[in-house]
C-alpha cells in the first residue's frame, strides 16, 4: 500500500468500475489511497458489486465515517464488522464485544475498562517497558532485522501479561491471529483462505476454552479471570471464549504495523526524526501521527438499520457499508496537508481507533506501547536502515506489513552518556 503523496496523475489513472477494494491483493499490491482520494472527491458513498451478487457501499470521508461508526442505531456492528464477513452474519452476534451494539456492548466493556486504563494500566507498565526493551535489544544483535516481523511479538507479550496467557504458547497464538487477520496472505495461508480461516478459529476458540476451563475456580485480577467473574451480565464460557479472541485479535492485528509503518516513515524522513530527537517532547505527537499515517485497522463494517441518507446518497435498509479508516485518516477537510507525515502536526484527531461506541478498547495501551517503544529508539539507536524491500501484508482489513528488513545503527556512547 503507498503511503506518501497521491498525485494528479494518481488520481487519472483510477477508474472506480475497476477498483475492488474487497480484493485483498489491491490493498498490498496495489494503491488503495489513489483510489480513496477520487473516492472522496467524486463518489463519496461509492457502491461496489462482487461477481457472487455481493455488494456493498463505501464510505471514505471523515466525517461520513465517524457517523457510521458512531450512531449505532443508523448502522449496527451485530450482523458482523469484517469486510471479510460480507453476506455471512456473524456467529458472535450479540455476545462479542465487536458484534454488539449498546447498551449490552456497555455492559460488557464497562469491566475491562478498568484494566485498559487509570491504576490497571499503571499497573502493566513495567511489564510494557520490559517487552519494549526486549524488542529494541533485539535490533542490536545482527546485521539484518525484520522490524515487522519481530514487532508482532510486542502486543503478544503485553496482551499475554494482561490475560496471564503462558509465554510458550505466544508463538501460536501470533500465528493463529495472524491467519485470522489476513488468511490471504501467502505467510499465513494454509491450503486456501476459507481453510486458513477455519483452522485459525478452531485453534483460538478451543484454545480459550481450554485455558477457561483450566481457570475455573483459580484467583487473579486479569483479564481472562474477569471476564469469567463478571458480575455486571455474567457471561457464558461461550462469551468469554468469543472475547478473549476478539481482545487478543485486535492487538496482535494492529500495533505491530504501526510500529513498522512508523519506522518506515522516518527512515524515508530524517528531517521528522531529527525533529524529535532533538525534542523528546514530540514523541506522543509522533504517536498520533504514526497511527494517523498507518491507520492499521483499515476498514470496519456495518449494515443500515434503515434506509440512511448519507455523503448525498442512500443506503438502503439492511445493506452493508465498509468505513475506510485509512482514507478518513487522509480526508484534507479534516487534516491539512494529509498526506505529508508530520510530527508537529496539532488537532490530529484521526480515527485509528475507530469511533463512538466501539472505540478500540486498548488504544490506551496501545498508545502507551508506541510511546515506550520510540522511546528506547531515541535512547539506543542513532537511526534504522532499509536492508531490503518491504512486504506488505495481503489483507482487506489490516494495513501493515508482513517484512520490513532493517538494520539498526547504534547510539554512540558518548551520545547516550550526554542526554
Amino acid at each position: 500500500m503507498k503511503l506518501t503523496d497521491v498525485t494528479a496523475a494518481d488520481r487519472a489513472a483510477v477508474d472506480l468500475s475497476r477498483v475492488d477494494l474487497f480484493d485483498a491483493a489491491y490493498h498490498a499490491e496495489g494503491d488503495p489511497h489513489a483510489a480513496w482520494a477520487v473516492m472522496r472527491e467524486q463518489a463519496p458513498l461509492h457502491r461496489s458489486e462482487l461477481p457472487d451478487g455481493r455488494a456493498f457501499f463505501n464510505v471514505t470521508r471523515y466525517h461520513d465515517a465517524c457517523r457510521v461508526l458512531g450512531s449505532h442505531r443508523e448502522f449496527t456492528s451485530e450482523r458482523g464488522s469484517l469486510l471479510s464477513q460480507l453476506g455471512h452474519d456473524d456467529a458472535a452476534s450479540g455476545r462479542m464485544l465487536v458484534a454488539t451494539d449498546p447498551p449490552r456492548h456497555s455492559e460488557l466493556r464497562r469491566p475491562l475498562n478498568k484494566m485498559f486504563t487509570g491504576r490497571g494500566l499503571a499497573r502493566s507498565e513495567d511489564r510494557i517497558r520490559d517487552a519494549v526493551r526486549s524488542l529494541v535489544a533485539g535490533a542490536l544483535d545482527g546485521p539484518v532485522w525484520d522490524l515487522a516481523q519481530q514487532a508482532t511479538m510486542l502486543p503478544m507479550a503485553i496482551a499475554g501479561a494482561l490475560m496471564d496467557l503462558p509465554e510458550p504458547d505466544w508463538k501460536d497464538l501470533v500465528q493463529w491471529t495472524g491467519m485470522a487477520a489476513a488468511p490471504q496472505d501467502p505467510v499465513f495461508t494454509i491450503r486456501n483462505p476459507h481453510a486458513t480461516l477455519a483452522i485459525a478459529h478452531h485453534q483460538l476458540f478451543e484454545y480459550f476454552a481450554t485455558q477457561y476451563e483450566a481457570r475455573k475456580g483459580t484467583d487473579g485480577d486479569d483479564a481472562f479471570r474477569l471476564l469469567m467473574t463478571m458480575r455486571d451480565g455474567e457471561l457464558t464460557r461461550e462469551e468469554v471464549v468469543v472475547n478473549c479472541y476478539s481482545l487478543l485479535l485486535g492487538a496482535n492485528a494492529t500495533t505491530p504495523h504501526t510500529v513498522a509503518g512508523t519506522v518506515l516513515a522516518l527512515m524515508e524522513r530524517p528531517d521528522q526524526l531529527r525533529a524529535v530527537r532533538e525534542n523528546p517532547a514530540l514523541i506522543p505527537s509522533l504517536v498520533e501521527e504514526g497511527l494517523r499515517w498507518t491507520s492499521p485497522a483499515s476498514s470496519f463494517l456495518r449494515y443500515a438499520v434503515d434506509d440512511v441518507e448519507i455523503a448525498g446518497g442512500l443506503v438502503p435498509r439492511g445493506e452493508a457499508v465498509a468505513v475506510w479508516v485509512g482514507s478518513a485518516n487522509r480526508d484534507a477537510d479534516v487534516f491539512p496537508e494529509p498526506y505529508r507525515f508530520d510530527v508537529r502536526r496539532s488537532d490530529n484527531r484521526h480515527i485509528a481507533f475507530g469511533y463512538g461506541a466501539h472505540y478500540c478498547l486498548g488504544a490506551t495501551v496501545a498508545r502507551l506501547t508506541l510511546r515506550l517503544f520510540f522511546e528506547e529508539v531515541l535512547d539506543r539507536i542513532e537511526e534504522f536502515v532499509l536492508a531490503g524491500e518491504p512486504q506488505h501484508l495481503v489483507s482487506n482489513f489490516v494495513a501493515g506489513f508482513t517484512s520490513l528488513p532493517v538494520r539498526a545503527v547504534p547510539r554512540r556512547v558518548e551520545a547516550v552518556a550526554g542526554r
